[in-house]
């Protein structure tokens, strides 16, 4: 019997060396990611990452943040992420500027000032104390920088599902991490509309500061309509239907993974425990 072209052959696609195996699913399905970090599990990286902001924070002095940079240092050249990680880090600087310019010119019981001009006296203490806390900001942010951008929001929705997180929760947290990059792609295409209409977006900062209002309302309606869209998918989808959904792929768990996801667990309780004995601190 002849085989008609509107028909595929299911082993065409296998036969045929220019075609890909999984022809029609997704790319969320057929992903395979590659490299050590990548393709941890995104539990194991979020308790690894759980780990370097707990020893941040609770390690006194600047062995906690050296020792967590030097970490992350590693896993970014390895991983290939050192440029995101930079990016946020430069997002980051207004906020690193403000505390370093708090603390160096009005920080509480600083006595030892650099200099002296009128009422203006930076301290060493102040610059001492600014320097560690924006170093620990830094590293705070790039420790989840690092687990955001190494592990695609669908996996790490997958395995959440996967371990009982119910799927309003699963949504709340798929919303969370998909408001910001999602907004500032919204920004980008009003941007280039608003172009495209004949409106000056570049140029001198009054320019701009009179773009703000016609690019503000656009994003604001624009996310409420998605908020209403986003909804009515989810009905579609049967969202509140009870029994468990069916993952179409789950991120795998290895023993590699829950050795290093309990070996950071363990970790984060004795800094914890370490610091509350007063024998780290």
């Amino acid at each position: 019997m002849e085989r008609s072209p509107l028909v595929p052959d299911p082993g065409s696609a296998a036969s045929s060396p220019g075609l890909p195996r999984n022809l029609g699913l997704p790319e969320y399905v057929t992903r395979r990611p590659s490299g050590f970090y990548r393709t941890l599990n995104p539990a194991t990286k979020l308790a690894i990452a759980a780990l370097e902001v707990v020893t941040v924070f609770l390690v006194p002095g600047w062995l906690g943040p050296i020792a967590v940079l030097l970490v992350l240092a590693v896993v970014a050249a390895a991983s290939h992420t050192m440029r995101a990680l930079a990016v946020i880090g430069l997002a980051a600087s207004p906020l690193v500027i403000s505390i370093m310019v708090v603390n160096l010119f009005i920080l509480p019981g600083a006595v030892d000032p650099i200099f002296r001009a009128g009422p203006i006296a930076p301290t060493w203490s102040g610059l001492w104390f600014g320097l560690l806390t924006s170093t620990r900001l830094l590293v705070f942010s790039s420790a989840v920088a690092l687990a955001y951008v190494t592990t695609p929001v669908d996996d790490l929705l997958a395995d959440m599902s996967r371990r009982g997180l119910g799927r309003r929760g699963v949504f709340v947290v798929g919303a969370a991490v998909q408001m910001v990059p999602r907004t500032i792609e919204r920004v980008g295409e009003i941007m280039d509309a608003q172009r495209a209409r004949g409106m000056d977006t570049e140029g001198r900062i009054w320019r701009r500061a009179r773009a703000i209002v016609p690019l503000a309302a656009p994003v604001v309606f624009g996310a409420l309509t998605e908020v209403e869209e986003r909804t009515m998918a989810l009905e579609a989808r049967a969202f509140t239907a009870p029994g468990r959904q069916t993952q179409l792929r789950v991120p795998a768990d290895r023993s590699r993974d829950r050795a290093l996801r309990w070996a950071a667990l363990l970790a984060l309780a004795g800094v914890v425990v370490l610091r509350l004995s007063g024998r780290v601190g």
